[in-house]
């Protein structure tokens, strides 16, 4: 059986009686997250929410609400736009696997919580037909043959009376570890929340051939203390995700009923992420030498308490010396007018990286790109222009990135 399931767009609004799983305990659930998390996926309305910009999915009372990306306000085909934020998502890494089969997953799966849990699963799967790893790990207890060292002070506290025991601290070699470990509070974490016959069935076959695990509190300093070498590299992804689900779930230690989980991208630099990974990739196919680099800074402003920096999105090097600039904005521009702050924002990297090769670019419908120059505040100043780049939303992946890296190539080479 599939969750209920609520789609909406990003900035929708959504109020109680508005649909029929939109319920009051859900909506306290909500608010309970709202002002528990320092990241405010929604803003708070009478008897309702207003999402913001971030896109993705969160599951409270059994109920899962997805959030998905949208443009024009006309164009409200939820399927298109599921798919494109999947394919965007996979693109930048988000949905990266290892496991053989992964080319099994649909990846256009009507939930994207559920298509995380049928992933995560494979991943672990795999890890298991593979062989899970063994490490050393310190155990203390109190035993009747001596193995290990002898803890002399615990030995006679636990021992003084039956003199047959020893209290030792040895080293063993099993599968009992701290990998193991989140992977096992992920999988009943995914037993926990998903409805769905098809994924209990395989949580409980993977049950079965997992090894039992000793209960471990996970944190995020637990997943920043895992080192990965060569035995470990292949856990990277199952990781990965399991930091993504147990990291924003949410428990309602009060109740135990309006348990949440928040699986939230920040639109804005996804856009700036996909462009990233998309020029990167054509780049390397083409065989074009360009250099593209993400969030380079430079010094900006500083004192003696605190300094700032000046951090483009995208710059690209196409060699001698030729640097060009691009500021990803996910926003439809009014009017198809750059608004004054990005036009500022984009003066100021130009000055500092010394270039007069930059851009805003935004998603849209129009083709091509708009040339403009600053004016100039002194005589004695170089001519300093800026481009604006839109770049029309294609369903189809790879021809969105092909069409991209297009676009930015024609810009490059004409300025």
């Amino acid at each position: 059986m599939n969750p209920p399931k609520i789609s909406v767009f990003e900035y929708d609004k959504l109020r109680i009686g508005d649909n029929p799983f939109f319920t009051k305990p859900v909506h306290q659930a909500l608010e309970h997250l709202y002002f528990s998390s320092e990241l405010k996926y929604f803003n708070l309305i009478p008897c309702g929410v207003q999402f913001r910009e971030f896109v993705g999915v969160i599951q409270v009372n059994g109920v899962q609400i997805e959030i998905l990306p949208k443009l024009d306000r006309y164009d409200s085909e939820k399927s298109k736009w599921r798919d494109i934020l999947i394919g965007m998502l996979h693109e930048v890494g988000l949905f990266r696997v290892s496991a053989p089969s992964f080319s099994s997953l649909t990846l256009r799966s009507n939930s994207i919580l559920e298509l995380y849990f049928e992933l995560f699963i494979a991943e672990v799967e795999y890890l298991v037909r593979t062989g899970l790893i063994k490490q050393y790990r310190r155990q203390s207890q109190n035993q009747t043959s001596l193995k290990g060292s002898l803890d002399f002070p615990r030995h006679l506290t636990k021992n003084l009376v039956h003199q047959e025991r020893f209290f030792t601290n040895s080293s063993i070699y099993d599968q009992d570890h701290l990998w193991h470990q989140i992977l096992s509070q992920t999988i009943d974490l995914i037993r926990l929340l998903s409805q769905n016959s098809h994924i209990h069935s395989r949580i409980g076959a993977l049950k079965l051939s997992f090894p039992d695990i000793s209960p471990q509190k996970i944190s995020e300093r637990s997943f920043d203390s895992l080192v990965y070498n060569r035995k470990t590299e292949s856990y990277r992804t199952a990781m990965e995700i399991a930091r993504l689900l147990l990291c924003n779930y949410h428990p309602d230690l009060k109740s135990g009923r309006n348990n949440v989980l928040a699986l939230m991208f920040d639109m804005n630099i996804l856009w700036e992420s996909f462009i990233y990974h998309s020029l990167r990739k054509q780049f390397i196919r083409e065989g074009s030498g360009w250099v593209v680099i993400a969030q380079r800074s430079t010094a900006f402003w500083s004192s003696r308490a605190c300094r700032t920096s000046l951090r483009p999105d995208i710059l690209i090097e196409t060699g001698k010396g030729c640097k060009f600039i691009l500021d990803t904005k996910w926003k439809h521009p009014v009017d198809n007018k750059p608004s004054s702050t990005d036009l500022q924002q984009l003066f100021a990297y130009s000055r500092f990286f010394d270039t007069n090769n930059t851009a805003l670019v935004y998603p849209g419908t129009h083709k091509g790109f708009l040339r403009g120059d600053y004016a100039p505040f002194r005589k004695c100043d170089d001519k300093v222009s800026c481009s604006v780049i839109n770049l029309e939303v294609e369903p189809q992946i790879s021809e969105w990135q092909a069409t991209i890296s297009k676009r930015i190539t024609d810009w490059i080479k004409s300025v």
